[in-house]
C-alpha cells in the first residue's frame, strides 16, 4: 500500500470523496452529512444505500467526532496528493457509474469521473475497464435523443480524455448504433462560444477515431445529412473557431470516400470547393497531404472534376503543389491533373493549363523524377497525350515540350 493512500473508511459511500462532517446513521453507516441528506431529499431514497434498510427522514445523525478528528490530522500529516490504488480506483469508478442513473447526483458523478480521468493514465485505464466508455457514450446518445445537453459536455471530455482502441469500436458501435448520428448532432449545434467549441472538438476527434476503425457495412450506412454537417464543418472553421479540428474533419472525409455513394453525397455537399478554399491557406504538409487524397477520389467521379474546375484557383491550386510540398503531393496532383486531361480535357482547361504553369510543371518532373518512376510516367502520359494542342500555345516554349518529350 502507498503511505499516501486515502484511508478507505474516510471516504463517502455516496459521494465517494473525503468525508468532511461524518455522521452515523440508525444502521451503523457512517456518511458525510451533505451526501446522506442529499440522497434523502430525493423522493425516493428512504433507505440505508449501504444496507437497504429503512431509515426515518426525521431520524438525528449521530456526528462520529472520533473519525472526524482522524481525517483532520491525516490532512494536517499527508502532504502528498491523495492516491487510490487501482482496484480502490475502480470500485470508486462503479460507484460513480451507478450514481450516474440518479438524477440529483448524474452532473456530480460526471464532474468526478471527469476529474479522475485528468489526473493520470493509471486512472484513465482504470476507468476503461469498468465501463466507463460504455456509459459515456450512453449519455451522449441520451442527450442527442432528447435535444438536450445536459452532461454533454462532461461524457464528451471523459470520451476524449480516456479514448479507445480501434479493435474496440465495432464492440461500441454493437451497443449503441446512434453513436455516429450523436456526434454529428453535436457537430451541427448551432452556438460557438468557448464550451460548445471544445464539445465540437471532443466530437470530431472521438468521430475520426471511430470512423477510421470502423467497418464496411457502418461507412456505407453513412446518410446525406452526415456529410452536409462534415462539410459545414470545414466551411465555416473560421467563424466558429474550429481550426484546430480541421485535421480530424478531413480525415473522416478520406475514410469515407473511398465508397462512390459517399463520394457522391461529399461532393453534393460541396466537398471539392471547400478543400481547394482550404488549402490555398496553405496548410501544413501533412494536411496538404490528405487534401489531394481526398480530392483525387473525389475527382475519379465527373461531377468532382467539373466542381474543381468551377472554382476558378482550382487548376492553379493542384499545379502550384506539385515540386514543393512531398512526393505523395505530386503523385496525387499528377493523378488529378490526369484525370481531368483526360476526361475533362475541353480546349479551355487544356488552355488554363498552359496559362497557370501546370504544362511546366509537367515537364519539371520529367526533369527531376528518375526514369521509370510512376510519377515521370503520369507526367509523360499528360504531356503526350495533349502535346498536339500544347504545341500550337503561343504561351508556352514548345522547344521545352519538345526536349522533354524527345
Amino acid at each position: 500500500m502507498d503511505d499516501h493512500e486515502i484511508p478507505h473508511h474516510f471516504i463517502c459511500p455516496i459521494s465517494l470523496q473525503i468525508m468532511k462532517d461524518p455522521v452515523t446513521v440508525a444502521t451503523g453507516i457512517t456518511y458525510d452529512r451533505d451526501s446522506i441528506q442529499q440522497w434523502q431529499s430525493h423522493g425516493k431514497n428512504k433507505t440505508c444505500p449501504v444496507t437497504n434498510q429503512l431509515l426515518s427522514i426525521d431520524a438525528d445523525f449521530t456526528p462520529n467526532h472520533n473519525l472526524r478528528r482522524l481525517i483532520q490530522s491525516w490532512h494536517v500529516s499527508d502532504q502528498a496528493p491523495p492516491k487510490q490504488s487501482c482496484f480502490e480506483m475502480k470500485v470508486i469508478a462503479i460507484n460513480l457509474i451507478k450514481n450516474l442513473r440518479l438524477l440529483d447526483l448524474k452532473i456530480e458523478s460526471l464532474k468526478s469521473l471527469e476529474n479522475l480521468a485528468s489526473e493520470s493514465e493509471n486512472n484513465r485505464v482504470c476507468l476503461k475497464e469498468v465501463g466507463v466508455v460504455r456509459a459515456m457514450f450512453t449519455i451522449v446518445v441520451s442527450c442527442y435523443q432528447n435535444c438536450k445537453i445536459v452532461g454533454l459536455k462532461e461524457a464528451l471530455n471523459i470520451l476524449y480524455l480516456v479514448r479507445f482502441r480501434q479493435d474496440e469500436t465495432h464492440s461500441i458501435l454493437s451497443k449503441h448504433d446512434r453513436i455516429i448520428s450523436s456526434l454529428a448532432w453535436v457537430l451541427d449545434l448551432d452556438a460557438c462560444d468557448d464550451v460548445y467549441t471544445t464539445m465540437k472538438f471532443h466530437a470530431m476527434v472521438l468521430l475520426k477515431d471511430i470512423i477510421q476503425s470502423a467497418k464496411s457495412h457502418v461507412l456505407e450506412r453513412l446518410n446525406r445529412d452526415f456529410f452536409k454537417t462534415i462539410v459545414l464543418i470545414l466551411q465555416r472553421r473560421k467563424s466558429n473557431n474550429l481550426e484546430h479540428g480541421i485535421k480530424e474533419v478531413l480525415h473522416v472525409m478520406l475514410s469515407t470516400c473511398t465508397w462512390p455513394r459517399n463520394c457522391s453525397m461529399l461532393i453534393d455537399s460541396g466537398a471539392v470547393f471547400e478543400l481547394v478554399e482550404h488549402e490555398l491557406g496553405s496548410p501544413e504538409k501533412a494536411t496538404t497531404e490528405v487534401i489531394m487524397a481526398v480530392l483525387f477520389h473525389l475527382c475519379c467521379s465527373a461531377d468532382g472534376r467539373a466542381q474543381l474546375l468551377s472554382h476558378a484557383a482550382g487548376i492553379a491550386m493542384i499545379t502550384k503543389r506539385i515540386g514543393r510540398v512531398s512526393q505523395k503531393v505530386d503523385e496525387r496532383a499528377l493523378m488529378i491533373i490526369s484525370l481531368i486531361s483526360k476526361f475533362s480535357g475541353t480546349d479551355g482547361v487544356l488552355q488554363e493549363m498552359v496559362r497557370v504553369g501546370t504544362v511546366e510543371k509537367l515537364c519539371m518532373v520529367l526533369q527531376v523524377y528518375c526514369l521509370k518512376s510512376y510519377t515521370r510516367d503520369t507526367a509523360r502520359d499528360i504531356l503526350k497525350r495533349h502535346s498536339h494542342v500544347w504545341n500550337g500555345s503561343p504561351c508556352f516554349d514548345v522547344t521545352l515540350l519538345t526536349r522533354c518529350l524527345g
